[in-house]
């Protein structure tokens, strides 16, 4: 094992890849939740889930929605914090 300090650049792409993967596992969380509701809804869909009014009133749904969206955020924040701040 290599015990070497990772770089700026490699702890930016580990960041990235970490938070790409959480990101990912709720989308398909999200997904798999939302088509109990709505059997046949896309992934495209879960972008417009007010058209699709058993999804507002699902409590879990909108929880996991709100994880979703949180995780994009801080991922994004991370990202341009990080960009900003290395050369």
């Amino acid at each position: 094992m290599d015990d070497a300090p990772l770089t700026a650049g490699a702890c930016l792409d580990l960041l990235d890849r970490l938070l790409t993967g959480m990101v990912d596992q709720q989308e398909r969380k999200l997904l798999q939740l939302a088509r109990t509701v709505v059997p046949d809804l896309t992934p495209e869909d879960l972008r417009n889930p007010q058209d699709f009014p058993g999804l507002g009133r699902d409590p879990t749904f909108n929880y996991e929605d709100g994880l979703l969206a949180g995780l994009r955020s801080a991922h994004m924040a991370i990202r341009a914090e990080l960009r900003r701040l290395l050369p």
